[in-house]
């Protein structure tokens, strides 16, 4: 194990011990409503939350106010400090956490997820490998899940071999790069090619530190901090760097699938609590996690590596990685991250929820059927695939249940015969059609009879699982007349 950390002082409060008081103190106080809200201390209260940033007030950026707005983000400033790497609409966040555990405080930045390439890849293998990254993508609940970034290995050794690999790499993708050598004339031969694409160099140690650093100085680029299972060093390392002017770092203090695993979250977990409940500025930086060491070990079969490569990367999304490298492009290998890395980072606070209201699914007439759904979005997305699915014609009515799910909100009366017979009310869907039928979720069963009384509608009770749509319709539509 790594030996003991030497502790430091608190530095800054926590954002939870901060009151909206704080911040309205050092707001313009003009109640101007540009930021949307009614008055400023409405304002500092969101800001407090996590809901508003500091630039969602314009006159803060104003001349007059400069030296306040410079002591708010001070104030505000997140334990673990926020980096930006790439460029344009492309570029990725890492960092800005506040808190150890996400029910703390709202996690912000969810983990990009990088995949590898090398420069020993012929132009072609290069080409598919990153044409797959680039494409790859999975619709979940509303959102489209991808990759983020790609980080480009130096296995040549040859500076003008990962030089070339870089220039193909940048003409093919706009995606963040990563490039990966320990060597400082490699990597300057590789910024030559991606100097204006702010690539996050990998990484400095403490025999190379001076040539990164420089070279990180030179180019504008943010730098990764690398000693192995050595916690006093990788500290040593940031403040060496910090004095000599680096202050873009990223820390990894490696990840070892072989015999390490407990120590590699231990370290982890030991460098964010040291940043998070600590205030250790040495240690407030971004935590990169690579889960693609897997594929060094020596396990025979390829399928056990890559389940140990999906194992690693969900336990670092969980404790506490920033920025992840991978290297197996398997759907059932990458999907439950990005599924994973959507739920941490969905706000614990707000239910995943969709806008309350009546959707027209395919192109539905005055004889199409109605059917009733939740605004849980993971419902509401479902519900509506089904039917996509199914080809079916109908309205579909969404009612507002405070983003829960059917089941939960019969049973928390978010879903009442009342909320729909408002619903039916306010979006007017007894014009859309000439019946008045309607059909609600089977798992709403018990409320049928109350809500036709309500209504004033038949209520059909419809499959538990939306999967039973398309036969519900075809053996129960139109009803008998």
């Amino acid at each position: 194990m790594s030996a003991p950390i030497q502790k430091e002082p608190k530095r800054k409060k926590s954002i939870r011990e901060i009151s909206p008081i704080d911040v309205y103190k050092l707001l313009p106080k003009t109640n101007c409503q540009e930021c949307g809200e009614s008055n400023c201390m409405a304002f500092a209260t969101r800001v407090v939350n996590g809901e508003l940033s500091l630039k969602d007030c314009p006159p803060l950026y104003k001349g007059e106010y400069q030296k306040d707005r410079l002591r708010l983000e001070e104030l505000l400033a997140p334990p673990v400090r926020t980096l930006t790497f790439g460029k344009g609409n492309a570029a990725v966040t890492i960092g800005g956490k506040y808190v150890l555990q996400r029910h703390e405080f709202t996690y912000h930045n969810p983990t990009p997820i990088a995949v590898d390439v090398h420069d020993l890849l012929s132009t072609e293998e290069l080409g598919q490998r990153v044409q797959q990254i680039a494409q790859f993508s999975y619709p979940y609940i509303g959102r489209t899940l991808t990759l983020d970034a790609i980080a480009i290995r130096c296995v040549s050794k040859d500076p003008d071999v990962f030089r070339s690999t870089v220039e193909k790499t940048c003409g093919m993708t706009s995606l963040p790069l990563i490039l990966c050598s320990l060597d400082p004339a490699v990597m300057e031969a590789g910024l030559v090619a991606a100097r204006d694409r702010k690539p996050l160099l990998y990484a400095a140690t403490k025999d190379n530190w001076r040539g990164m650093a420089e070279l990180a100085a030179r180019y504008g680029c943010p730098l990764v901090l690398y000693a192995p299972n050595d916690i006093p060093l990788l500290r040593s390392l940031a403040r060496t760097l910090l004095e000599f002017g680096i202050d873009e770092l990223v820390l990894d203090p490696g990840t070892f699938p072989e015999g390490g695993l407990f120590g590699t979250i231990q370290n982890f977990t030991e460098i964010r609590t040291e940043a998070c409940r600590s205030y250790d500025e040495l240690f407030g930086f971004p935590l990169l996690g690579i889960p693609m060491t897997v594929w060094t070990g020596g396990e025979i079969s390829e399928d056990v590596v890559k389940w140990r490569e999906a194992a690693m990367a969900s336990l670092l999304l969980s404790r506490y990685a920033d920025l992840l490298i991978m290297h197996s492009l398997d759907g059932w290998v990458l999907l439950p991250q990005l599924i994973w890395r959507f739920n941490i980072y969905t706000d614990p606070r707000k239910p995943v929820s969709v806008e309350a209201g009546v959707r027209e699914c395919g192109k539905p007439g005055r004889d199409s059927p109605v059917l009733v759904t939740a605004n849980y979005a993971l419902t509401y997305f479902t519900v509506d695939s089904d039917i996509k699915a199914a080809n079916v014609d109908c309205f579909l009515v969404v009612i507002d249940t405070g983003g829960i799910s059917v089941e939960s909100a019969v049973a928390g009366r978010s879903l009442t015969p009342d909320t729909i017979a408002a619903a039916l009310e306010n979006y007017y869907v007894g014009s859309l059609v000439d019946h008045r039928t309607l059909i609600i979720p089977g798992l709403a069963a018990r409320i049928s009879g109350d809500t036709e009384e309500a209504t004033g509608w038949r209520v059909l009770v419809g499959p538990k699982d939306s999967s039973g749509i398309a036969g519900f319709i075809r053996d129960r539509w139109p009803e008998p007349s």
